[in-house]
């Protein structure tokens, strides 16, 4: 089998997010905050990256993603999109950017499509479609997120696993249907138990990515330092290590601070040197 590099593809499409989910194709998303997390991720093959909102909990030192404000979203989000990733580029709307006004959701949506982004996602369900109505008018592409909100941890009394009881289980089959019929282009699952995202994502006709919510999602998405392994903590249950990026660094950080102390580095490889001219000159100087 051949493979090409990502670069030499075209860009990822939402017509080919939907034909790739027709197939059966599992697709791949994940998230990047800056220019080096997003080329790493378009040079592995990814299928949509994510300027998530978890940011805040990753890169800014927030417990949470409440904080985070479309000013901090703008910032990460031009990082990324300078990059002219050829994966399917995603926003986060943060909190507060889409509860106040349709007004106000179609400015901050809008605003992300003109910094480079070619869609938004946005958490909640039915109660969330007067927005996702102004949003899809204005052509701006909507992926809906059910299941475990981030934005609603209050409300749910932290990070739960959501839809266990049975009217629990019944209002997210149908808030993914509502969401569907409105004319998202795909939802996230989150923290929901496999076999009921399982039914969610055969009854519907747009692919679902799971997190937290087992394999019979149309694709899955991690957040990227959680696969690489980059923050301390083993992180929650659905998260499965690929590296073991903070302890591979800090070790190699530690044996550079070593090699400074013991004068180790710089050495030769990595000094330049004066024209012998220049050296005999700078030698005979004197104050």
């Amino acid at each position: 089998m051949s493979h090409q590099a990502p670069e030499s593809l075209p860009r990822v499409t939402l017509p080919q997010i939907h034909a790739w989910a027709r197939e059966g194709r599992r697709l791949v998303m994940t998230t990047a905050y800056d220019a080096p997390t997003a080329r790493i991720a378009d040079a592995a093959g990814v299928d949509m990256i994510l300027v998530g909102d978890s940011v805040g909990n990753v890169c800014l030192g927030f417990e949470n993603t409440l904080p985070v404000s479309m000013a901090m979203m703008n910032h990460h989000l031009e990082a990324v999109a300078r990059t002219r990733p050829r994966a399917l580029l995603l926003a986060d709307m943060p909190y507060l950017s889409f509860h106040l006004s349709v007004e106000d959701t179609l400015r901050n949506a809008g605003g992300f499509l003109q910094r480079g982004a070619a869609g938004v996602k946005l958490e909640g369900g039915a109660k969330r479609l007067p927005m996702i109505h102004a949003l899809l008018d204005a052509e701006i592409p909507v992926m809906g997120h059910l299941g475990l909100t981030p934005q609603s941890l209050n409300p749910m009394g932290g990070y739960k696993v959501q839809g266990r009881a049975r009217a629990d289980a019944l209002a997210l089959l149908e808030d993914a249907h509502r969401l569907q019929e409105a004319g998202c282009f795909a939802r996230v699952l989150e923290g929901i138990p496999a076999d009921l995202a399982a039914r969610i994502t055969e009854t519907l006709h747009i692919p679902t990515i799971g997190i937290g919510a087992g394999p019979a999602c149309s694709g899955q998405v991690l957040v990227f330092h959680d696969i690489l392994g980059l923050t301390p903590d083993p992180g929650p249950k659905f998260v499965r290590r690929y590296a073991q990026g903070f302890q591979d660094l800090r070790n190699a950080l530690a044996i550079w601070a070593e090699d400074v102390r013991a004068g180790a580095f710089p050495d030769a490889r990595e000094s330049y040197t004066l024209p012998e001219a220049v050296r005999s000159a700078v030698a005979q100087w004197n104050p």
